[in-house]
C-alpha cells in the first residue's frame, strides 16, 4: 500500500503492489502467506444464514478506482472488487487470473496474454480492450494518476505520460477480445507480479467514459473481482457482496464483507471483544499500543513481518529542511530501538536504510541508530550555513491514528531532549493529509511504503523524479536517476544489485526521507475465520476467506 500506508502498524503498498511500491511494512524474512486461526474467542456470528465477515477499514478510502488508487486503504477495496491478469496466491506465487495463459518472447520484451471468459459485475464481457484502455488511461497525464510510473515498464509508457509520445505509441494492444499484447521497454523479470498490482487492473471502458464519477458510489461502481461494491455510506460503512458474475465465484465462500470506518483503535478492539468485528488490527487498521503487551501475553495476537518501511518525509524546499545537514541531524537523533521497545512493541526492526530486509541492498544500513554526537554536530553546522542562531519551531504532520500520534509524540520528545528543538505535531484526515503532502503543504510528514512487488526498485523509484507521483519531498538527484535507469538495462542480478545499492547510498547521503522502522503486521481474529491471505508485502486478499457457522 500501499502502497502509501495510512496506519502505523499496518501493511500498503504495497505491491506485490508492483512488488515494491505503495505503501509500509517490514520483512526480515519472507513470512507465511496466510493468516490462519487466531486463538481469540469467536465473535458473535449467526449460526445460519449469509456469511458476513465484519472488518474495520479505519478510515474512508480516498477512491475505489484502480487507476487512481495509491494507498493501502483504497487498495484493500480495489483488490477485492477488481482482478488483474494475474493474482498473488497464498503460496507466495503469482497465478493466472483474468488471463488464463500467457507467453513471453525470447527477448523477454513481449508478453501475449489470453483472457478467460469473464464478466464485469454488471454482466458486460471483460475484454482485452478494457485492459488496454485502463493502462493507457492511468498513463494519460489528464488522469493525473500518482501511480502512472508503475506502468513505465511498458514501451513508451513514460514518454506518453510526460508528453513525449502519442497514446498509440504505448506498447499495449488488444489484438482481439481475448488477446492482449504487451511490449516492454526492457526485459522485466517481475512483470507478471506487476500485472497482479491494482494500477494494472482493467476498468470497464463504457462505464468509465459514461460517468466520470463512476467509482464514487456503490450504484455506479463496476468491477471484475470476487466482490462487488454493494453499499458505501461515506466515512461510516462500506459493504462488499459476493460478485455472482465473477468467473471463479465458486471459490468465494463469504457472502459479504462489512467494513466499519472506526478511527479509534481502542474502540475497534472493544468492538472485536464484543463480537461486533471478526478482525482487529493490521493490515487495514492498527491495534492500540497500550493493549499490545496483554494481547501478546495472552497469545491472542498474531504478528508477521512484511516488506515495508515506515518513514518521515522532509519537504526539501521548505526551510530549514532545505539543508541536508539539518535533515541528517533530525534523522540520526532518533532512538529507533527505544521507540520499538516502548511504543510499537511488535518486533519491528530499526530502519537505517530505505529498502526492507527481505530485499536489502546493504544489510548493515547506512547510518547508526541514535547517533547523537553526529546529529548535534551536523545540526550546528547546518544552522550556521543557514544563518540560524536558534532552530525555529518545526511542524511534524501525520494522518489521524493513535499509533501515528504516539510515534510522533515520542519522536517530538526525543528531538526536544537531544537537539533542543521545539516540534509542533498536527494530524489530518487521511484523504486531506495525502493531498497536502502531494501539494507540498508540510515540513515533515509521516508515511509508510509497502512493496508492490518484491524488488528494491519499487522503494527507490519513488524518489526518481521531483514531481513523481509519490515523491512529495521535492528532492531530485541526476546521478540517482542515472543509476536507476542503468539498473533497468543490467541483466546480471549481482551487478544490478550493486547499481541499486549505489542509488540507495545517494538517497541516504542526501536524506530526503527519514527511515524509522521496518514493518510488522499484528492483529487478532475470530478463531472461526480462515482463508484470509496477507502476503509478504502486506497486501490482504479476501477471495478465499471463510467463517465457520
Amino acid at each position: 500500500m500501499k502502497k502509501n500506508v495510512f496506519v502505523a502498524m499496518s501493511s500498503i503498498l504495497v505491491l506485490g503492489a508492483a512488488l515494491a511500491g505503495c505503501g509500509g511494512g517490514n520483512n526480515a524474512a519472507k513470512p507465511a502467506d496466510n493468516a490462519t486461526q487466531g486463538s481469540t474467542p469467536a465473535a458473535a456470528t449467526p449460526a445460519a444464514g449469509p456469511k458476513v465477515l465484519k472488518l474495520n477499514l479505519h478510515s474512508e478510502p480516498p477512491t475505489a478506482d484502480p487507476g487512481i488508487a495509491e494507498d493501502s486503504t483504497s487498495g484493500t477495496i480495489v483488490r477485492a472488487t477488481f482482478e488483474g491478469l494475474t493474482r498473488a496466491g497464498g503460496d507466495g506465487k503469482v497465478h493466472e487470473a483474468a488471463a488464463e495463459s500467457y507467453k513471453v518472447s525470447e527477448d523477454g520484451k513481449t508478453y501475449t496474454f489470453k483472457l478467460r471468459d469473464a464478466k464485469w459485475s454488471n454482466g458486460d464481457a471483460v475484454t482485452a480492450k478494457d485492459f488496454e484502455f485502463a493502462w493507457k488511461r492511468a498513463l494519460d497525464p489528464k488522469t493525473a494518476s500518482n501511480y502512472a510510473y508503475q506502468l513505465y515498464y511498458i514501451k513508451n509508457g513514460e514518454a506518453f505520460n510526460k508528453g513525449k509520445a502519442k497514446i498509440e505509441d504505448v506498447g499495449v494492444k488488444a489484438i482481439d477480445d481475448k488477446t492482449l499484447e504487451v511490449t516492454l521497454e526492457n526485459p522485466t523479470p517481475f512483470f507478471t507480479e506487476l500485472t497482479a498490482f491494482y494500477t494494472y487492473y482493467p476498468v470497464n471502458q463504457k462505464v468509465v467514459e459514461g460517468n466520470e464519477k463512476w467509482a464514487a458510489e456503490a450504484k455506479t461502481h463496476v468491477g471484475n473481482g470476487p466482490f462487488k461494491l454493494e453499499a458505501w455510506e461515506h466515512k461510516n460503512k462500506l459493504t462488499l457482496a459476493k460478485n455472482d458474475n465473477y468467473w471463479d465465484k465458486d471459490a468465494v465462500k463469504v457472502d459479504k464483507l462489512e467494513f466499519s470506518m472506526v478511527e479509534d483503535e481502542n474502540t475497534e478492539l472493544s468492538m472485536f471483544d464484543n463480537g461486533e468485528l471478526d478482525w482487529a488490527g493490521s493490515p487495514t487498521s492498527s491495534l492500540p499500543t497500550d493493549a499490545i503487551p496483554a494481547l501478546k501475553d495472552s497469545g491472542k495476537m498474531k504478528t508477521q513481518p512484511i516488506a515495508g518501511t515506515y518513514w518521515y518525509k522532509f519537504n526539501t524546499e521548505k526551510a530549514p529542511f532545505n539543508n541536508v545537514k539539518i535533515r541528517k541531524a533530525f534523522t540520526y537523533a532518533i532512538d529507533r530501538q527505544a521507540l520499538i521497545d516502548n511504543v510499537l512493541q511488535t518486533g519491528q526492526i530499526p530502519a537505517t536504510g530505505a529498502v526492507p530486509p527481505s530485499m536489502a541492498l546493504n544489510k548493515d544500513g547506512y547510518f547508526k541508530d541514535k547517533d547523537l554526537e553526529t546529529a548535534k554536530k551536523l545540526l550546528e553546522e547546518g544552522m550556521k550555513e543557514e544563518g540560524l542562531t536558534k532552530m525555529p519551531t518545526v511542524t511534524l504532520s501525520y494522518n489521524t491514528s493513535e499509533g501515528h500520534k504516539k510515534i510522533a509524540e515520542a519522536i517530538q520528545d526525543q528531538w526536544k531532549k537531544q537537539l533542543g528543538v521545539d516540534v509542533k505535531i498536527e494530524n489530518k484526515e487521511w484523504k486531506v493529509y495525502l493531498e497536502d503532502l502531494h501539494q507540498g503543504n508540510f515540513q515533515i510528514g509521516r508515511m509508510g511504503w509497502l512493496g508492490d512487488f518484491n524488488d528494491p526498485i519499487n522503494f527507490l523509484e519513488l524518489y526518481k523524479d521531483k514531481k513523481g507521483g509519490n515523491n512529495d519531498t521535492n528532492w531530485e538527484n541526476p546521478k540517482y536517476k542515472e543509476l536507476l535507469n542503468q539498473s533497468a538495462l543490467e541483466k546480471d542480478p549481482e551487478k544490478r544489485k550493486a547499481i541499486l545499492a549505489q542509488a540507495e547510498q545517494i538517497l541516504m547521503d542526501e536524506m530526503p526521507i527519514m527511515p524509522i522502522y521496518f514493518y510488522t503486521d499484528s492483529w487478532v481474529q475470530n478463531d472461526k475465520v480462515t482463508g484470509i491471505v496477507i502476503d509478504g508485502l502486506g497486501a490482504v486478499d479476501y477471495k478465499n476467506a471463510d467463517i465457520a457457522q
